[in-house]
């Protein structure tokens, strides 16, 4: 009878993996039912890094999308290094100290700053609008 209690333990486990692969199945086989199945030919022309394919390589195109691009990976990596920082500077059982806590607040302040100082100047400089 143990065996059994044990075996129950885990239950909720095996529940979820069902609920999982049912939803895993469902979001594959619906859109084969659901989806339309006629596109047109400007879905299904070759479309990739902001402008149209070209035959010359040496052609003169707009870096537009690659600015955004780049602002997208550093406001990310800003995000990533915003979450380590509040959980050390916020949680006292990591040993912190007050002065330690200071200098993290501080220093990221900084990091931000410098980072709205930049984000303010590819705005101002109109980076960030499509023409």
């Amino acid at each position: 009878m143990a065996s059994a209690d044990f075996l129950l333990n885990y239950l909720p486990i095996v529940v979820f993996f069902g609920i999982a692969i049912v939803l895993g199945l469902g979001f594959l086989i619906a859109p084969a039912i659901i989806a339309p199945s006629d596109p047109d030919p400007e879905k299904l022309s070759t479309y990739e890094c902001g402008f149209n394919a070209f035959d010359d390589a040496r052609m003169k195109f707009d870096v537009q999308f690659y600015i955004v691009a780049i602002l997208f990976i550093i406001v990310d990596l800003d995000v990533a290094f915003l979450f380590p920082w509040a959980v050390t500077l916020f949680n006292p059982e990591l040993g912190a100290t007050r002065d330690f806590q200071i200098f993290a607040f501080w220093s990221m302040f900084v990091f931000i700053a410098v980072f709205v100082i930049g984000f303010l100047y590819e705005w101002k400089k109109g980076a960030l609008e499509w023409r």
